[in-house]
């Protein structure tokens, strides 16, 4: 039987506790409560406010970051800038499977004809794998991003792997975040200034415009927003219509 994970950890007392303070959410993850812990980056659009406040806090925390091998080169090179300059130690690139990538998109065409094998290909079991030592990870998700992350919590339970979910950023807005950015002297990624908002692979991502939703260029013209790795009992989470 499915452990209780909310019951066990009194989640909901931990998101009363922490719903303001994304730092001391972070702090009390890495202590260890849940179990061995990893942060969870894409090195994205607003992945940088994440990734400083957990090198304020523990530096050796592993970092796990999944090269879809179709990334924009801004993001490869974006990642190698952070690490260096936050003094990250331990990150752990993880990369799709090659033969399952052979016998699956044998012409790099899966992210037309199935997106969702695609992601599930390229991103969601890559993840799983990488997470194989963990029993809890932290995601920089926040609710303002669509509609499907609107009820999300700081500490959330995956009955599905049995693992606890951080986000610490949960509650912090647009706004937030680039009055982060800018009082730490934040480097953006370099795809930003050309008006992406929402940073995934490169024929799945376009340029949005600064009255869409933030990720309505991830996967434009599908009824997708999440690539899997986020799931809801067991499945994709799709846009509302």
């Amino acid at each position: 039987m499915p452990r209780d994970l909310n019951k066990l950890h009194d989640l909901d007392r931990l998101n009363a506790r922490f719903e303001s303070d994304p730092t001391g959410a972070i702090r009390y993850a890495v202590n260890g409560p849940f179990g061995p812990t990893a942060l969870v980056s894409s090195f994205g659009a607003e992945s940088v406010v994440l990734l400083h406040m957990v090198a304020q806090i523990d530096r050796n925390l592993p970092i796990i970051f999944i090269d879809t091998l179709l990334l924009f080169p801004e993001t490869i090179a974006y990642q190698e800038t952070l690490v260096a300059q936050l003094g990250f130690t331990d990150l752990r690139r993880t990369r799709p499977d090659r033969e399952e990538m052979f016998l699956q998109d044998p012409e790099v065409s899966l992210n037309v004809s199935d997106p969702d094998a695609c992601c599930a290909l390229r991103k969601a079991r890559p993840l799983e794998r990488a997470l194989a030592p963990f029993e809890s990870w932290i995601s920089g998700r926040k609710r303002f991003q669509s509609d499907t992350r609107a009820q999300l919590q700081v500490f959330e339970p995956d009955p599905l792997t049995g693992r606890i979910k951080i986000n610490p950023l949960a509650g912090f807005s647009a706004e937030d975040l680039r009055a982060y950015m800018d009082r730490h002297a934040l480097p953006r990624h370099p795809l930003v200034a050309q008006g992406y908002r929402s940073i995934g692979c490169t024929p799945c991502t376009r340029p949005v415009a600064s009255d869409e939703d933030p990720r309505a260029g991830r996967w434009p013209g599908q009824n997708k927003v999440e690539c899997g790795i986020h799931l809801a009992n067991g499945q994709v989470l799709r846009r509302a219509s």
